[in-house]
């Protein structure tokens, strides 16, 4: 096979020769160490991505992504309907909240639904239906966290107090309250189930002051969350609140998090990188001599710089080849390689969420191919830089 004279050089001092082990072993050392930040990186990213797709779908699949408060007459609801991203609308009235039970007191957000409209969190209901919220009768959904806390179970009464809206008595002014009964009990696995409670909406807009006609602001759900940005630009409503008020402190740490631990974590290659240069400078003062022969055979200087650069990349190459392939299959089988080691980091019967994404993968095969042919620029730069009369004039 037809290979470039700079590439077949490149290969052969790649290879070195038996006699050379320690040159060998560094440039073996630096493929090695490529191998395992890619392996590295790339592992992490995907489980990082499932805790935040996880995370996305329990928390955010639940609660609205967007409230235009006040039912703007312009744009209507139907014209929302049509904007980029937006799945569902629906009425809806939320307020803080607190909860009173025999035992004790929770607060969290009061959420007023249309129980004909869809509802996500009917998938999550343990006991209940989203059907039995009908107007007038005063019926509760909590999580099954705060039933728990409060020890709540199905047709138990509760006080439920609003703070946003208050009454004057004669023993002074106290929030708007009423008796509520346990109507259904859902469970999502996320801090949701201690914070949310479901009622009708004309319920909550009584308890909060407001008459029922007037209780006409929209939820919206999009397609993805994430494309809130998009989506506000385009509307640039003032009476405009988002997930990001409620859960934005959340995912922000994540998205940090996982920040932090790719930018560690890339310290291993940028290390093995490092380490091309010393090998390849090693080269450059063994060879001087074969550098020199090979200029005054004609080689031009772009040559010589084309092999070292060629022998340290084929090095990087190989090593985000290897990392790569088993970076990928570490991550698809990490839960079976921790339960060959008995390891369990969540607990029984939890896994780890994995999520492959194909573009974090290229782009740290790019990064780790990418510092390899920098890391060779020096060392093949400096051997074009041979004088062959100075290098061989003892030979």
């Amino acid at each position: 096979m037809y290979q470039p004279l700079s590439v077949f050089i490149g290969l052969r001092y790649l290879r070195g020769r038996s006699a050379d082990r320690f040159g060998r072993f560094v440039s073996s050392m630096s493929t090695a160490g490529i191998a395992i930040g890619v392996l590295a990186l790339i592992t992490v990213s995907s489980v990082m991505n499932g805790f935040e797709a996880q995370l996305k779908g329990r928390i955010l699949g639940v609660l609205p992504h967007v409230i235009i408060a006040n039912g703007q007459s312009e744009p209507s609801q139907a014209s929302i309907a049509q904007w980029p991203h937006v799945m569902d609308t629906a009425p809806i009235q939320t307020t803080d909240a607190v909860i009173q039970s025999r035992t004790g007191l929770s607060a969290g957000l009061l959420e007023g639904i249309d129980p004909e409209a869809n509802e996500p969190l009917a998938s999550h209901l343990l006991q209940g239906d989203i059907s039995a919220l009908r107007s007038g009768d005063y019926k509760l959904m909590i999580g099954r966290s705060m039933a728990s806390e409060l020890q709540l179970r199905m047709g138990d009464s509760v006080r439920v107090m609003v703070t946003s809206a208050s009454r004057f008595t004669p023993i002074g002014r106290i929030p708007a309250q009423r008796l509520f009964t346990v109507a259904g009990i859902f469970h999502t696995g996320t801090d949701v189930d201690s914070q949310l409670m479901l009622a009708n909406i004309d319920d909550v807009a009584r308890l909060s002051g407001i008459a029922p006609a007037q209780a006409n602001d929209l939820r919206l759900f999009l397609d993805d969350p994430f494309a809130i940005t998009q989506l506000k630009q385009k509307a640039d409503l003032a009476t405009w609140t988002d997930w990001r008020r409620w859960r934005g402190e959340l995912f922000q740490a994540v998205k940090m998090e996982k920040n932090m631990m790719s930018l560690m974590l890339s310290l291993i290659i940028i290390v093995a990188a490092f380490n091309i240069i010393s090998a390849l400078i090693m080269v450059v003062m063994e060879k001087q001599s074969e550098v020199a022969i090979l200029k005054t055979l004609g080689m031009q200087d772009r040559d010589i710089v084309a092999v070292f650069v060629a022998q340290g990349s084929l090095s990087g190459v190989l090593g985000a080849a290897v990392g790569g392939l088993l970076g990928v299959l570490c991550s698809f089988y990490i839960n079976e390689i921790m339960a060959v080691f008995g390891v369990n980091l969540l607990g029984d019967g939890l896994a780890l969420p994995v999520v492959v994404n194909p573009f974090h993968v290229a782009m740290v095969l790019s990064l780790a191919v990418l510092l390899s042919v920098l890391a060779t620029l020096f060392p093949a730069f400096k051997a074009a830089s041979v004088h062959p009369a100075e290098a061989l004039r003892y030979e």
